[in-house]
């Protein structure tokens, strides 16, 4: 990851916006459409610099770098502080997808078919669960089990899975049922690749979910990378008193080992 991925809120904020023509005219429904009031000069938090000369659009953006401000250049990536991505509206889910500045078009092509599995409603969903927050913690005090329980919702084909189209008061439904499933205790991920990409969207899920990661010195960052930032790392087999909550132990296998998960 060679850019950190960010949300800024800018509303009633200035946002510096040198340019004419249709980019600059893109950047300005961009930035109005996120709170924002652009102007042409002044202190500001951010600034775009949309001009089709080259050697003016670097020199009026080293400027306003030595202003202190980050400048995003239309179209010259090289010279961006930060770049903005595709953008899935469904607030207040909103989803990002970025290319470094690698391709517009990419990123534009991802949004494109993300968008078509997105539910309409989805916004929705997560304005039920802020709305709910004093409930879920009367009904599961403990932050792990709290934790769990929203996970175990979340998932694919559960009662609050967030690609299913949802009923008006679905997470009101879900805090009522009569049990929540928890995943807890330990499974065994047996790893037939070193390849991100050749997860099982099973074990992707797990990774997702897991509290602790025990895992064999073959297995790689790339593939560790896909848990939970918070998820703790130990390296070496799993110890004989397991922690509390969801604990993996990975074990990276040769490819003609064909065994099956111990899960």
């Amino acid at each position: 990851m060679k850019q950190l991925p960010i949300f800024v809120s800018l509303s009633g904020r200035k946002v510096l916006l040198v340019g004419e023509g249709e980019a600059a005219d893109a950047k300005r429904r961009l930035i109005e459409r996120a709170g924002g009031v652009c102007v042409s000069e002044g202190d500001a938090l951010l600034a775009f610099v949309a001009l089709e000369e080259a050697v003016k659009a670097a020199r009026v953006a080293a400027v306003l770098k030595s202003k202190g401000l980050l400048v995003n250049v239309v179209d010259r990536p090289e010279l961006c502080d930060f770049t903005t991505p595709a953008i899935i509206d469904r607030d207040p889910v909103l989803v990002a997808i970025g290319t470094g500045g690698a391709s517009a078009g990419l990123a534009k092509a991802l949004r494109q078919r993300f968008e078509q599995m997105l539910p309409a409603n989805l916004g929705r969903l997560a304005s039920g669960l802020q709305a709910a927050r004093g409930k879920l913690r009367d009904r599961f005090p403990d932050g792990m089990a709290r934790r769990k329980a929203i996970d175990a919702a979340l998932e694919e084909a559960g009662m609050l899975d967030p690609l299913a189209e949802q009923e008006e008061g679905a997470v009101s439904a879900w805090l009522e049922a009569e049990t929540v499933e928890r995943l807890a205790g330990l499974i065994v991920v047996e790893l037939h690749s070193t390849d991100p990409d050749d997860l099982t969207l099973r074990h992707a899920r797990l990774l997702g979910q897991a509290d602790h990661i025990f895992h064999d010195d073959p297995v790689p960052d790339s593939i560790l990378s896909r848990a939970r930032a918070d998820a703790v790392r130990h390296k070496g087999g799993p110890p004989e008193k397991l922690p509390a909550g969801l604990v993996l132990y990975l074990q990276l296998q040769s490819p003609d080992d064909h065994g099956k998960d111990l899960a």
